[in-house]
């Protein structure tokens, strides 16, 4: 008699991993076996879980990401520049946590995307809000947000993220305003969130593709001197990875 209003009950407040474990525990005699604390201790622990795991994927929903990377998928084998040491350490998050950033480097192809997105889901799985932007078209969404009046309320947004990642950072070069823009977004960031940058493109030639020397120095100035560095090395993973590598026709 009292199940019914109890299961009732539980979904009023929303406790829905709960009860479904409850309805489990009801169905199954062994957890008679248990005590009262017992058995409520793991419909506890089945709600907190739940919960934590649905506060990540909405996480990892809102960071949209271009690839599904983690890092116990990634390439660490010596030809590829990376060391093991130093990704595990990145991906538990410490950076994140201390407003630093980190730069992804190395040629097309290398993988920069793949191991950005893969350290994007770390910071997720450690709590923190991540967005992923392609330059470009952060680019040509600020524009649109000076058109429409909701530049003020995008940067605020961008400011509010704990970790931003740029990627094809500086593949074309930038207009003044696009410079200024950029720095906006930096100077509400610096000493507040953290930035990962990925790019083909030298941190030596960096400045060149800025149009406005002292843009370019605020810029590098907020990004290089407190970024860890990452230079992927090896071919081109596309080509790696193609099934025409393995076609002998």
């Amino acid at each position: 008699m009292l199940t019914q209003p109890l299961l009732e009950k539980l979904t009023q407040l929303k406790l829905s991993a709960f009860r479904t474990a409850y309805e489990e525990q009801q169905q199954n005699p062994h957890y008679a076996e248990l005590s009262f604390e017992e058995r409520l201790g793991l419909l506890v622990d089945i709600e907190i879980t739940r919960r934590a795991n649905n506060r990540l994927q909405r996480r990892i929903k809102s960071a949209r990401f271009p690839l599904q990377a983690t890092i116990a998928d990634l390439d660490l084998s010596a030809g590829r520049g990376l060391q093991r040491a130093q990704i595990l350490q990145l991906a538990q998050g410490q950076w994140v946590q201390r407003h630093l950033n980190l730069l992804v480097l190395g040629a097309t192809g290398t993988g920069k995307t793949y191991l950005s997105c893969a350290l994007g889901r770390a910071a997720c799985e450690a709590e923190f809000n991540v967005r992923y932007l392609r330059t470009s078209r952060l680019l040509q969404s600020l524009e649109l947000a000076q058109a429409d009046g909701s530049y003020p309320q995008l940067l605020r947004s961008l400011a509010r993220t704990h970790l931003l990642i740029f990627d094809d950072w500086l593949r074309d070069s930038l207009s003044r305003s696009q410079a200024k823009d950029l720095l906006e977004i930096l100077d509400d960031r610096y000493g507040r969130g953290a930035t990962l940058v990925a790019t083909q493109v030298p941190v030596q030639d960096w400045h060149a593709r800025i149009p406005d020397p002292t843009l370019a120095d605020s810029i590098l100035d907020r990004l290089i001197h407190n970024a860890y560095r990452l230079e992927l090395k090896g071919d081109s993973m596309r080509k790696v990875h193609s099934p025409l590598m393995n076609n002998d026709h």
